[in-house]
């Protein structure tokens, strides 16, 4: 299962980093790629979300569907998401946030498997490729609006 681990040092406040990051109801606002969000459910505290996302792949003209469970914890500034259903074949992973040179850093680290039948390993390349840029595309969407 292909696993991709990305960070971004960001000159923001871990506090306003975080509640960005948390905010998931506004990303599709600045995140180009993806089309829909959906907040399905949110406990009383806000530590679980259950969201339904609808990812625009313009390189296939494909809709990635999915719905996601977040754990937030607002102690130790992680997320720990799961998708429960939708076009991954499995997709887990956590945000991590810290206090870093005077700013935060947001560290994403995502395990996933997605398999197109009937096509090669060349394709999952470039699956893994369009999987690690959109992740690439979550980071500089909220480090750009932390920073703003």
């Amino acid at each position: 299962m292909p696993r991709i681990e990305l960070s971004a040092q960001i000159n923001a406040p871990l506090e306003r980093v975080y509640a960005i990051a948390k905010d998931v109801e506004s990303f599709p606002q600045f995140m180009a790629d993806l089309k829909s969000l959906v907040v399905l459910e949110r406990s009383p505290d806000g530590s679980r979300t259950v969201t339904e996302w609808v990812g625009f792949v313009p390189q296939f003209r494909l809709n990635v569907k999915w719905t996601e469970e977040d754990i937030w914890d607002d102690q130790a500034k992680t997320c720990h998401f799961k998708q429960l259903k939708g076009d991954y074949d499995r997709m887990v992973g956590e945000w991590r946030f810290t206090e870093s040179n005077g700013g935060t850093e947001f560290i994403s680290l995502l395990d996933y498997e997605f398999n197109v039948p009937l096509l090669g390993p060349l394709v999952q390349k470039v699956v893994q490729h369009l999987v690690k840029q959109n992740l690439q595309g979550v980071l500089n969407g909220i480090k750009a609006r932390a920073e703003a």
